[in-house]
């Protein structure tokens, strides 16, 4: 058997492994949530150093994923996600073994490094290992679901660890996880890299990782200083112009670390806008509905995650369907639809209050919001690769990922804002008449979850009118967050259906063929060959 035979033989099997690097990765992104009422009480961390421990990587991640694309295209992809790997299981050892807010804050900054170099190699591999662009619709399907489902295992694995373990465990759990994955990765995924290498583009790494990471920080810290502050406009401006700077000087570089003139495509740009808008939406939803489990209902951390398997049983079991619809209608399209009915889901969510029916009410908000997801992940992945070159899949695949953390931080930051801007307006007016020590007022003014603690601090009428007051204002903030949502997905939604071209139906479809190009009376591949 030829090596190229056995390489091919070996492409599902290296599938299953590139996604379970990439779970590894989003497990983390999600399963520390559920941890941080424990690590405030043992770390004594207020709610300022509780955001740095999630956002310290995320802020990182983001800023990185595009020269850790740009690595794996250089110095081969295996190669730099077998390093990231290692990397990340060092400093999940080191995050366990925290002794203070500061050490767990910069661990969780050196876990956003190395995954940065995990995640855009997965989906890059992915792309050069699947040439059968019938195949290649599937796996990047499958690989696409996999964000879907840690969603919901993060909160799920996180919440029964701690039910049997110390806070640390949510982060020891990375080093056996990491072992098999590199066990696994070695033994099944092939060796590949970019051939044609020039001189490395120092300027362009630098310029993206500044830019990105300037935006980032800003938006994350706009809900503190607010949006309309100097420091956050002033923030928001200088990394735009990094962007813009960086931007100018690769379409000048003859050995640019990504071809920016992509986005001058329309599909290729509009995609990527989709999948912005997409985890905008999301990971916005994720976050006010894991406070809303938590702090309405009175889940723990375990029912929560179990209260979420819906989402990630959904995600997976419509990964495939979303591609076959795709090609039935065009990816575009199918990305533009599934923005669609994401806003339909936002106004479900609408109805949500202390007393919702789970599975009338919160199970079919949950899962139309996963159905949206899987039409959008898929098919909008797909239409930003089909524009790639091989030599910059890496690169490129690191623009598909920078689209949806960008999209999942801007969610988190603008619906947290809003969410928090409505519950404390509403909470302090109607806490106006209640008898509360002011230091308890403060707190039960800063989150629901301190508001429900401080309630059931204080018996009697009192701390049952102060716990009905905390959670009538987070819902009123919940809804109007939702309301805010639904807008931003019905607005892409309209743009994607307006910048993709309709693509007629054809016999093969069903198999994730090709669809006539409209206006050009020629075929093009959904999932596209890269470019060589």
């Amino acid at each position: 058997m030829s090596a190229e035979v056995g390489r091919r033989s070996l492409r599902w099997p290296a599938l299953i492994a590139l996604c379970f690097a990439e779970l590894l990765i989003f497990v983390d992104n999600t399963i520390v949530n559920v941890a941080l009422p424990t690590i405030a009480d043992d770390l004594g961390a207020d709610n300022s150093g509780l955001q740095w421990v999630v956002d310290a990587y995320t802020l990182v991640f983001a800023g990185l994923l595009l020269a850790g694309g740009y690595l794996g295209d250089r110095f081969g992809r295996r190669m730099i996600l077998l390093a990231g790997v290692a990397g990340f299981m060092a400093f999940s050892a080191l995050a366990a073994m925290s002794g203070t807010l500061g050490q767990l804050i910069g661990a969780r900054a050196g876990l956003g490094l190395f995954a940065a170099l995990v995640f855009p190699a997965t989906l890059a591999i992915v792309v050069v290992i699947f040439d059968d662009v019938r195949e290649r619709a599937l796996a990047v399907a499958l690989w696409a679901a996999v964000a879907g489902v840690a969603i919901a295992i993060g909160p799920l694995l996180g919440g029964w660890l701690l039910e049997h373990y110390s806070w640390g465990a949510i982060f020891w759990v990375n080093v056996p996880a990491g072992a098999l994955t590199i066990i696994l990765v070695a033994t099944l995924v092939p060796a590949n890299r970019n051939p044609d290498i020039g001189p490395f583009d120092w300027c362009g790494v630098l310029l993206s990782t500044a830019g990105i990471s300037l935006f980032v920080y800003s938006v994350i810290e706009a809900p503190s200083h607010g949006w309309l502050s100097a420091r956050t406009i002033l923030g928001i401006g200088g990394g735009i112009l990094l962007i813009a700077l960086f931007a100018l000087w690769e379409r000048r570089n003859p050995h640019a670390l990504f071809e920016v003139r992509l986005f001058a495509d329309r599909g290729f740009a509009a995609a990527a806008l989709l999948m912005a808008f997409g985890f905008f939406a999301l990971m916005g939803f994720v976050f006010l509905v894991t406070q809303y489990f938590q702090g309405v209902r009175g889940y723990s951390p375990l029912e929560t995650g179990i209260a979420t398997l819906p989402f990630a049983v959904v995600m997976a079991v419509l990964a495939g369907p979303s591609m076959w619809l795709a090609a039935r209608v065009g990816a575009g399209r199918s990305a533009a639809f599934g923005s669609l009915v994401m806003a339909i889901s936002f106004c479900l969510t609408v109805q949500y209050d202390a007393d919702s029916s789970y599975w009338t009410v919160i199970f079919i908000a949950m899962t139309t919001m996963a159905a949206g997801v899987a039409l959008i992940s898929g098919p909008a992945t797909l239409l930003v690769l089909n524009e790639l070159s091989t030599g910059q899949a890496g690169a490129g695949a690191a623009v598909n990922d920078t689209s949806r953390e960008l999209g999942g931080t801007l969610g988190v930051a603008v619906l947290g804002s809003i969410l928090a801007s409505v519950y404390s307006s509403r909470v302090a007016d109607d806490l106006a008449g209640l008898p509360l020590p002011e230091q308890a007022r403060e707190v039960a003014q800063s989150s629901v979850m301190a508001g429900v603690q401080v309630a059931q601090s204080i018996p009697g009428e009192v701390g049952q009118r102060l716990e009905s007051i905390t959670t009538s204002a987070f819902l009123d903030g919940f809804h109007t967050a939702s309301w805010v949502a639904a807008a931003v997905a019905a607005v892409a939604a309209e743009i994607g259906w307006l910048l993709f071209e309709r693509r007629e139906a054809d016999e093969v479809f069903e198999e994730f063929g090709t669809v006539p190009d409209a206006g050009a009376g020629e075929s093009v591949d959904l999932g596209g060959q890269l470019r060589q």
